[in-house]
C-alpha cells in the first residue's frame, strides 16, 4: 500500500467482508476526522485505521495516543449529535502491518469513555 487512503480502503473492504456496513469514510468536523464509520448489526462503529511497515517505536497500535483517542471521541460525539437517535457505539482499530501493509489486526472496543 502506498498511503493512508489505500490503507483505509483496504480496511473498509476487510471489515465489509466481516459483514460490517460502510456508512461513511473520512468524516470531518472541527474536532478532527474519523477514518471509517460503519454499522455492525445495530451498533455504530467508529474505526481508526493505522498502517505501519515496522514495529519500531511500538508499531501501529502505539500511534493511537490518549490525545488521539480524545480527539476521536469528540469527533464521534459531533457525528452522533447530527443523528436523530443515539445508537449503541464502539471504537475499533484496524492495524495494518508488514512490508506490504496487508497483515490485519482488528481490535474491537479498542477504547471508549
Amino acid at each position: 500500500m502506498k498511503n493512508g487512503e489505500d490503507a483505509e480502503q483496504y480496511a473498509a473492504s476487510y471489515l465489509q467482508n466481516q459483514h460490517l456496513i460502510l456508512l461513511q469514510q473520512n468524516y470531518h468536523c472541527r474536532f478532527g476526522e474519523i477514518d471509517l464509520i460503519m454499522r455492525d448489526d445495530k451498533t455504530l462503529v467508529f474505526v481508526e485505521v493505522r498502517m505501519r511497515t515496522s514495529e519500531a517505536f511500538g508499531g501501529a497500535a502505539a500511534s493511537i495516543t490518549s490525545s488521539k483517542q480524545a480527539k476521536l471521541l469528540r469527533t464521534a460525539r459531533h457525528y452522533i449529535a447530527e443523528l436523530n437517535t443515539e445508537p449503541a457505539c464502539r471504537f475499533d482499530v484496524v492495524l495494518l502491518t508488514g512490508s506490504d501493509g496487508k497483515k490485519v489486526e482488528w481490535i474491537k472496543n479498542a477504547f471508549g469513555e
